[in-house]
């Protein structure tokens, strides 16, 4: 049992600090005030390979495994910045590297690779269904050389700056089906050609998350942009999933090491009746709680991203570790938050914003509360909740 980084992670982490360093908290700061995409950024880490990290090395990518990436976007956010930017275009490719047709993969990797196409966008929730992903509405109807899909997507991340959109779709009615996991299709759609079929509108949140609702009227979807066989498509998508709430996990474990690292800082220097702040056990005890929670919660991510990477079971692990992750960020956005007092609110200090961005990962890419109710069937083996 090794609880090391390997010396290949260890390389990548400090490389991914150094290009992390050149867009400091300012440049955050000034993307979250005019609400803008860090097109900078993302050019920057396209040009060094990171987003190509998980695409095998034949179609030009690095062909590095889910930890590794979760290196990447864990450095990135402990570094200050946002790796929401990275992480979609890494899960996406997940149920295209599995189960794709080796000419989509031709087609598309070594762009991606390349950085001439972007694949950041997912089609997964809709308004009416939130997390109960079965029961979405969005159908693509058979017709001949491929189908014709209508419908409605929201939260789709992203999609303004993507050129491919993955979408799940049904394609058998609920009802028809035997088996409710079935009758839903993954399609790769191409949003430049999809032209009018295809149109979305930004949705306006608490931070600089670039997501929006998507339409969809009559757009057609050649055969071979199926992904895999049709109604097989929620399979394929837990692959992307298990991938998602890894990367998910990574980010919080990275932003809970900001956070504490910022904490520990502030409390050790600011000076109120005449000694440090972290002297008081009430300021300290809280930053080394958030350490310990933040510690533990990284073994369970990396459990997870090693059976991952083997070929081994890992919804269990993958979403336990998206829950101990995002609390553990949490606990440790609190104690910062505190720790700063008036000054946490305030912009310059940049800790209401990774507040922001922290508490989002409680709530997606799935509900932690859906965990806890995953954990207790499925792991527990208790009466199911729903």
């Amino acid at each position: 049992m090794d609880f090391d980084y390997s010396p290949t992670q260890q390389e990548i982490r400090e490389a991914v600090a150094q290009l992390a360093r050149r867009f400091p908290d300012s440049y955050w700061r000034a993307c979250e005030h005019d609400k803008s995409y860090p097109q900078a950024f993302v050019d920057a880490m396209n040009e060094a390979g990171w987003l190509a990290a998980l695409i095998p090395d034949d179609y030009g990518g690095s062909g590095l495994g889910l930890l590794d990436a979760c290196v990447i976007l864990e450095e990135i956010n402990r570094q200050g910045g946002n790796s929401a930017v990275c992480h979609a275009q890494m899960y996406t490719m997940a149920s295209v590297l599995q189960h794709g047709s080796e000419a989509q993969k031709q087609a598309i990797l070594p762009k991606i690779a390349r950085g001439e196409l972007r694949l950041q966008a997912f089609g997964v929730t809709e308004p009416d269904a939130g997390s109960n992903t079965l029961r979405i509405k969005t159908f693509a109807k058979k017709v001949p050389g491929g189908y014709v899909i209508n419908g409605q997507k929201i939260w789709t991340s992203r999609y303004l700056q993507s050129d491919m959109y993955l979408l799940l779709a049904r394609t058998t009615p609920y009802e028809d089906v035997k088996n409710k996991t079935e009758g839903l299709s993954l399609f790769l759609v191409d949003i430049r050609k999809a032209g009018k079929s295809l149109h979305s509108r930004p949705i306006d949140t608490m931070l600089n998350h670039h997501t929006n609702e998507v339409f969809i009227e009559n757009l057609e979807v050649a055969d071979e942009w199926r992904v895999g066989e049709e109604g097989r498509g929620f399979r394929y998508l837990l692959d992307s999933l298990n991938a998602e709430r890894l990367l998910v996990s990574s980010e919080s474990v990275g932003d809970g090491k900001w956070f504490v690292d910022k904490a520990r800082t502030y409390a050790s220097e600011r000076v109120v009746f005449d000694r440090p702040i972290g002297a008081n056990q009430g300021v300290a005890f809280p930053i080394a709680k958030a350490h310990m929670a933040v510690s533990a919660a990284e073994l369970m991510r990396n459990k997870a991203a090693t059976l991952f990477d083997a070929g081994k079971p890992c919804g269990a692990e993958a979403n336990m570790a998206k829950y101990l992750c995002s609390e553990a960020s949490w606990e440790a956005a609190e104690a910062a938050m505190t720790t700063f007092g008036g000054f946490g609110v305030a912009t310059e200090y940049d800790i209401e914003r990774k507040w922001k961005e922290t508490r989002l990962f409680r709530t997606a890419p799935i509900s932690n509360n859906l965990v806890l109710a995953y954990v207790a069937q499925h792991v527990l083996e208790m009466p199911r909740s729903y």
